[in-house]
């Protein structure tokens, strides 16, 4: 990878996006598509959404360039862009509108489907030094993985710049992962989608002048869940790794739904019970708790992953080491809890 070019074309994927942004923004406004704040929102001004479809469009431009470049295969990239356009469809006419919660879910499972099979089915796993090869078990769970963690980012974009912060320190971490690792292509994937995020971030952070929408979500989504599956058929141990840099997400979004569903509520009813919105109504401010997941990420999840990604540390244990305090802290929080 020749730094200079690379870095020039990152800057402008960046500079195009928030132009991009800048055009959703005044769509949204004239199409009144306005979140306004009710009993369950975490903002308290009416402000434009669907601003995420500007990572899209960037997006859906790059990935086959860097197919064509053979920074990744073509089976990746159609992965990737195939999963990524159904997940954001979707999510643009629930925007636009109100699409139910069945018809949803199956265009979600109809988006893991179509990446598992350009990928030839879900990696090897290893846990504690066995591998477990590819099968029905392993995909049927690898399904069930991409859908949760697309539909985990939609639940936790709700406090300006979380979703944003989340995935360009995520990917930061999984550039210097693949790096590390001799898997250059696959670092170069990762620094456009933190590249393109960023050209959104400038209008989502707090205080946002413009949402990300259920199309930015969880195409966002369903793109890091197929990249870290990407990266398990490259060495089963990086999959682990992008699962420890996904913790804050993970783990929050988890947490709270099991302790919901303990409660006996209805999962699929729109709360404020995360452990993040908890946390910024205690501070009054969206910030700081935007500002933590990203030093979380940086300085506690990204060593442990470079740990587990050179191969120093188990996988599994990896992820129990990464995992313990944030799920304490999840609790701490309250997440789950009115």
């Amino acid at each position: 990878m020749k730094v200079a070019p690379a870095v020039i074309a990152l800057l402008g994927i960046a500079l195009a996006t928030g132009m991009l942004t800048a055009v959703l923004r005044h769509y949204a406004v004239r199409r009144r598509l306005i979140d306004v704040p009710n009993a369950r929102s975490s903002h308290t001004v009416p402000t434009p959404r669907g601003g995420g479809l500007a990572i899209v469009g960037c997006m859906s431009v790059v990935m086959p360039m860097l197919a064509w470049s053979d920074a990744i295969s073509w089976a990746a990239g159609w992965a990737l862009l195939g999963s990524g356009l159904l997940i954001a469809g979707v999510g643009f006419v629930d925007d636009h509108g109100h699409v139910p919660a069945r018809w949803r879910l199956l265009v979600h499972f109809a988006a893991a489907g179509w990446a598992l099979w350009w990928m030839g089915g879900a990696p090897p796993a290893t846990i504690g030094g066995h591998e477990f090869e590819t099968g029905l078990i392993t995909n049927l769970i690898a399904t069930v993985y991409l859908v949760w963690v697309l539909n985990l980012y939609n639940f936790m974009d709700g406090i300006d710049g979380i979703a944003g912060v989340e995935t360009i320190t995520v990917c930061l971490g999984a550039a210097a992962l693949h790096l590390l690792t001799g898997t250059s292509g696959a670092a170069l994937l990762a620094l456009t989608l933190a590249a393109s995020t960023s050209g959104f971030l400038y209008w989502n952070f707090p205080p946002a002048r413009i949402f990300m929408g259920d199309a930015g979500s969880g195409f966002l989504g369903i793109i890091l869940g197929v990249m870290s599956l990407h990266a398990g058929w490259m060495r089963p141990d990086l999959w682990w790794a992008w699962l420890v840099l996904l913790g804050v997400f993970i783990v929050d979004a988890t947490v709270t739904l099991l302790r919901r569903m303990l409660r006996g509520e209805k999962i699929y009813q729109a709360h404020r019970s995360h452990a993040y919105q908890h946390a910024s109504r205690r501070l009054g401010r969206h910030l700081p708790v935007t500002a933590v997941v990203g030093v979380i990420n940086l300085f506690w999840l990204l060593p442990i992953a470079l740990w587990v990604g050179s191969g120093s540390l188990d996988g599994a244990l990896g992820l129990v080491i990464a995992y313990a305090p944030l799920v304490l802290l999840a609790q701490r929080l309250g997440a789950g809890h009115p």
